[in-house]
């Protein structure tokens, strides 16, 4: 198998973290989105990674989707059986996953458009999003088991790519979810090498 990844992307990080910890080899092949290369849109039409690329040709893509592909695949290493454990899983990985969406549009409102033509309430909107979503994902953290599931790599997917992307912003004002992710490593050692990182 074969995904589509940046260092950067909180969504491939997790994605990555997920194949690790399930025992999966997967090649990693760097891909530019701006670029939109070919091998990526054919892959995935949206142009966008994480993409997963099967044994057989199929291409599997979203974050979510992989990574239950990934739960399948191996007997349910990524997702808890109990009704009420998977909900409370898929709870945290979409309250990550959404923060993650809105921060990204922050980023991107910076980095491809004109400041002249930055529109700061949309800024400001998706700011409040994230902001709500991160509120309710410190008291999220708790719940989590020392079992290991998909909702571990999107929490240090996220707060990983935070951690560059909004520096100081988990240490001021979300300290709990800062410890969270400092203590990460140690539960998950290769976290160093699949986590996010500056592209």
């Amino acid at each position: 198998m074969r995904v589509f990844y940046s260092s950067a992307s909180p969504f491939a990080a997790k994605v990555r973290m997920a194949a690790s910890h399930c025992g999966l080899a997967i090649e990693s092949v760097a891909a530019d989105t701006t670029a939109e290369p070919a091998d990526l849109l054919a892959a995935n039409p949206l142009g966008k990674i994480p993409a997963l690329i099967l044994d057989d040709g199929t291409a599997l893509y979203d974050s979510r989707v992989i990574c239950d592909y990934f739960d399948k695949l191996t007997g349910g290493q990524l997702l808890p059986q109990r009704l009420e454990a998977f909900a409370t899983v898929k709870r945290i990985e979409a309250t990550a996953d959404g923060i993650g969406d809105a921060l990204i549009l922050v980023v991107y409102e910076e980095r491809y458009r004109p400041e002249e033509r930055r529109h700061q309430p949309w800024v400001d909107k998706q700011m409040r999003k994230a902001n709500r979503g991160l509120a309710a994902l410190e008291p999220m953290l708790p719940e989590l088991s020392d079992d290991l599931t998909v909702a571990d790599f999107a929490v240090a997917g996220l707060a990983g790519w935070m951690s560059f992307r909004f520096k100081g912003k988990l240490e001021a004002e979300y300290p709990a979810l800062a410890a969270w992710l400092a203590a990460f490593p140690a539960r998950f050692p290769a976290y160093d090498e699949l986590g996010p990182r500056p592209a």
